[in-house]
């Protein structure tokens, strides 16, 4: 059963994880379209990035209507400046904002954020990378982390499941993940210099077909079918999540262009979905 799903009626185009949303414990979860926003053509319509070339009005205005559309305010919007690293940023009370209105004062080289704080928006920015979210419902802490090939390779995703047990005591067991919207194996055609370090990474063998559950399809003459979603899942299960602690989407961002930005699918010009997680102050 797909895992985000898309809110209706909304002008919005918002994708929740619909098992996260907790009233209790104000935990909001998902991932963003692309539209409903006021950016322009090329980034038409709801861009929430600086870094594309859109106006910096139109993507400060596209963020607060997000905000407030879960109950926070720009203020609370709190990014990192991504560079396919697997740097992880931890967000206290004095970093809540970071990034909202500009690239300056984003948490700087960091694909990756955890926080414990109530009133926190972390979110980060994506046109066919990895989404992947952390929930620890025992000691109330929260993670993304953008992992695109590079991002993957690096093992961010267990990285940060390290740093939740160093930081807030969590145990890989009670902690809930998910992986949100990306290009899937079906559209992400790489070839060796990707595959070398993925190969690396000591995964299961590939097979003969194009299954979901396969992490990579070798096509011959060194091109390769890559499922980044499924590669993540795997490592998360390495690092100790149970695996029916995961939520993966079905969504293809390359596939659902409709609905996604896709950075191969348009053509390198384009503008950036938000994932976002938070604890609302209670």
């Amino acid at each position: 059963m797909e895992p985000f799903e898309q809110q209706a009626g909304q002008g919005l185009a918002r994708f929740n994880i619909k098992l996260w949303q907790d009233q209790e414990s104000g935990l909001t979860a998902g991932f963003t379209g692309r539209d409903g926003g006021i950016s322009t053509s090329p980034y038409h319509s709801l861009n929430l990035a600086f870094h594309v070339g859109d106006s910096a009005e139109a993507v400060i205005c596209n963020r607060r209507l997000l905000a407030d559309s879960l109950g926070f305010c720009l203020e609370d919007w709190t990014c990192g400046e991504q560079v396919h690293s697997s740097h992880i940023g931890v967000i206290n009370e004095a970093w809540r904002g970071a990034g909202s209105t500009s690239r300056e004062t984003a948490f700087q080289d960091t694909d990756g954020l955890l926080s414990n704080v109530p009133g926190v928006l972390l979110t980060s920015f994506y046109a066919d990378c990895v989404p992947l979210y952390f929930w620890d419902p025992v000691h109330e802490a929260v993670g993304l982390a953008h992992a695109g090939w590079k991002g993957t390779v690096a093992s961010i995703a267990e990285k940060m499941i390290g740093r939740m047990s160093e930081l807030y005591g969590s145990r890989p067991g009670e902690i809930r993940c998910a992986i949100g919207p990306s290009i899937g194996m079906c559209c992400y055609e790489v070839d060796d210099k990707v595959m070398n370090p993925v190969q690396d990474l000591d995964l299961p063998a590939p097979g003969n077909n194009m299954s979901p559950d396969m992490l990579f399809y070798d096509k011959g003459n060194g091109k390769y079918m890559l499922n980044l979603k499924e590669i993540n899942r795997h490592i998360m299960i390495k690092a100790g999540i149970l695996a029916d602690h995961i939520e993966c989407t079905s969504w293809c961002t390359s596939c659902r262009n409709d609905l996604f930005f896709s950075y191969r699918k348009d053509g390198g010009v384009t503008g950036r979905m938000a994932s976002w997680i938070g604890l609302r102050k209670r």
